[in-house]
């Protein structure tokens, strides 16, 4: 069997939980990373390529690659898939229209609007005096949004009208987003539980992963910035398949058949931001790829070739394939810089890694690293994942937590209540 030659385009814990399982697969593969990370490395090639830079990656691709797995928001907004089919290149990946879901806050907002996608009400303002005047009489807590992207970083809930306009002018005059800024969405704040939903689609028909859970404040006790995410779990134990069933008729089947109608077939990962709600399940955010760190739990509990799935959304027959999981239960807690989710420094040694992974349960997964002069160091603010898989929640967190314990770097910070909330759900 000839090698299947693989571009995996992102350099985060995604890319390498993504790389690990497609690692795995029946097909022989030979994978490229760019630019991937430390641990990427261990799996394949790292190229030295940014994952918005599209002529380079289209000229590489061109030399050798038979599939190309478009994973991070930034060149998805820039039209990555797009240029590829141009050129002829097999990849997988929704389209710039088609995720523009996710590049635009006020796109999604008017597309859920049209097509009666429950959500939280809100309005769109590219004008700092008007957007002013309309948080002044607005209800607390408030919801500002930038609507581009924003590394995860762009939305803020205020508490007070003063937090509002602080935030309305740093996004506006400040230009903290830059470009991502020049749209704001101001919308009700939405309570009760937050849940990730993550389907596979390839255009017409869609396949739901198990339901899981994201914690994005950087501090225990959900307090603090919010970050790119600090841990997840799955599946959910409060949520069952009755709710399920209701998401995907009330939000993932309209979303699919819609965007196909409006003539922005989504082919892709579709991950739906949802807050479970006294009024029911409410959009509160759009991603057009997988999350990020709920993808490395996702790819512990996944039994099925990865390669079939990613192939079946790309050639239009993803309703001929059954996706399986284990039945087990999956967490991953992240390892963060001092100062994330601000400023951090890079380069500091880790140690730590192959104890903690003398457990078979455990797989720690490299996001922010890179290796120095032979020395495994900090290169980003979110730096290692470690995962863990158990017969029940409680088991798989203990696991991780035990690895974590295994694990150092200077400054290093973790939330140490990654799934204490869900776990009071299985006390009998």
């Amino acid at each position: 069997m000839k090698k299947q030659k693989i571009l995996i385009i992102g350099g985060g814990g995604r890319e390498h939980a993504i790389g690990w399982k497609v690692a795995q697969s029946k097909q022989k593969v030979e994978l490229f990373f760019a630019p991937g990370n430390a641990g990427t490395a261990m799996l394949g090639t790292n190229i030295n390529i940014g994952a918005t830079d599209i002529s380079k990656l289209i000229e590489f691709a061109k030399k050798k690659i038979n599939l190309t797995l478009a994973l991070p928001d930034d060149p998805l907004a820039l039209g990555i898939v797009d240029s590829f089919q141009e050129q002829n290149l097999r990849i997988w990946g929704p389209t710039k229209a088609a995720s523009e879901l996710e590049w635009s806050k006020a796109y999604a907002k008017d597309f859920m609007g049209r097509h009666n996608i429950p959500t939280a009400k809100y309005k769109t303002f590219n004008n700092f005096e008007e957007a002013k005047i309309y948080v002044e009489k607005h209800s607390l807590p408030v919801v500002v949004k930038a609507s581009g992207l924003a590394l995860g970083k762009g939305v803020t809930v205020a508490q007070t009208h003063e937090k509002a306009m602080v935030t309305l002018k740093k996004i506006f005059i400040d230009k903290i987003f830059g470009a991502a800024g020049n749209e704001v969405v101001i919308e009700e704040f939405l309570s009760g539980t937050e849940i990730s939903i993550h389907a596979l689609s390839d255009g017409k028909n869609w396949k739901i992963f198990p339901p899981s859970q994201d914690h994005k404040r950087i501090y225990n006790g959900d307090m603090g910035p919010n970050t790119g995410g600090m841990g997840t779990i799955a599946p959910l134990p409060f949520v069952d398949s009755t709710l399920i069933k209701k998401i995907e008729k009330e939000i993932i089947a309209p979303t699919i058949q819609d965007m196909a109608k409006e003539g922005r077939p989504f082919v892709g990962c579709l991950y739906p931001g949802i807050m479970l709600t006294i009024e029911g399940s409410k959009v509160f955010e759009f991603n057009s790829r997988f999350g990020d760190p709920e993808t490395q739990t996702y790819m512990r509990l996944l039994e099925t070739d990865i390669l079939d799935m990613f192939d079946a959304c790309i050639d239009g027959t993803l309703d001929k394939i059954k996706i399986e999981w284990k039945n087990l239960s999956a967490c991953t807690i992240v390892l963060a810089s001092e100062g994330y989710p601000g400023n951090y420094e890079k380069g500091k040694v880790i140690s730590g890694i192959e104890d903690a992974e003398k457990n078979t349960d455990v797989v720690i997964f490299h996001a922010g690293t890179k290796t120095e002069n032979g020395k495994l160091i900090t290169n980003g603010g979110r730096v290692l994942g470690v995962s863990a898989i158990g017969k029940n929640l409680e088991e798989a967190l203990a696991t991780a937590y035990n690895a974590v314990s295994k694990i150092k770097f200077d400054g290093m910070q973790y939330r140490k209540d990654i799934g204490k909330k869900a776990l009071k759900y299985l006390v009998t």
